[in-house]
């Protein structure tokens, strides 16, 4: 296992009481966090109001249509657009590579047939799919009705302003809440814990920076708000832990019947 929440240390930071010693409990303590975060975002909307002011640029308005004008600059420039675009695509060339190597995984019986690196492949596959693409991407983002932030009136657009977690939002299609690039940046993060030593330590802060700069500038470019980013990215993290802790709760039944 690569993946280890049964170890028998008792040292570290954190208090054994916080300490996740199953996937089961990591999956509990990120799903309350992810509901607590909601709250949070939900209670004090001035926090993404604040967020998004600080990459808005207000201008003039030509008409006495709009009460506020502007744009998001970042979201202008050719070189963070192409960047942008690289980031875009990498999830889909990931999930390439992840259904080549479980398709050669599968090609093994017996003796070479490696158990725990089909098993990881298909954790790693199935939570895409239920997280970012059906969750996030089928669902949320086609119902929340949530604007972007440069849809709204506040910076430059034409529908109102709605906290997270509303669906009152005018948003008919691909909304705001929560951003499909965070979690698709989320879900390339749980891969670290599935690369074996010693490419995981080589790989997992180049891996870290691209998975933090996708929903960043998602939210510079005025494509989202900062919950939207932040709930977008952590979904991964628990769709993952909970699919990992059923596999682990079905390879034990499996264990206890044979």
């Amino acid at each position: 296992m690569i993946i280890n929440f049964e170890s028998s240390e008792r040292g570290g930071l954190l208090p054994t009481l916080l300490r996740p010693q199953t996937a089961g409990d990591a999956f509990i303590l990120l799903f309350c966090l992810w509901w607590l975060l909601l709250a949070i975002f939900a209670t004090f909307p001035e926090i993404d109001l604040s967020v998004a002011g600080l990459f808005f640029k207000p201008e003039q308005c030509p008409v006495a249509v709009k009460k506020i004008c502007g744009d998001f600059p970042y979201g202008e420039d050719p070189h963070l657009r192409i960047l942008r675009e690289v980031f875009f695509q990498l999830p889909y060339v990931v999930a390439i590579a992840l259904c080549w190597m479980l398709f050669d995984c599968l090609q093994h019986h017996g003796a070479t047939f490696n158990v725990v690196r089909a098993r990881n492949l298909k954790i790693a596959l199935g939570s895409l799919i239920v997280g970012p693409v059906i969750i996030v991407n089928l669902w949320l983002k086609a119902f929340s009705g949530r604007p972007r932030p440069r849809q709204t009136d506040l910076f430059g657009g034409m529908l109102d302003f709605v906290h997270a977690g509303s669906f009152a939002g005018k948003c008919v299609s691909n909304c705001s809440f929560i951003s499909g690039e965070a979690a698709s940046a989320g879900w390339m993060f749980c891969l670290i814990f599935l690369i074996p030593q010693p490419a995981r330590s080589a790989l997992a802060l180049p891996i870290g920076v691209v998975s933090i700069l996708i929903p960043a500038l998602r939210v510079a470019f005025g494509g989202h708000y900062l919950s939207d980013a932040v709930l977008g990215w952590l979904s991964s993290p628990v769709i993952f832990l909970a699919l990992f802790a059923l596999s682990q709760t079905t390879h034990s039944r499996k264990i206890s019947e044979f």
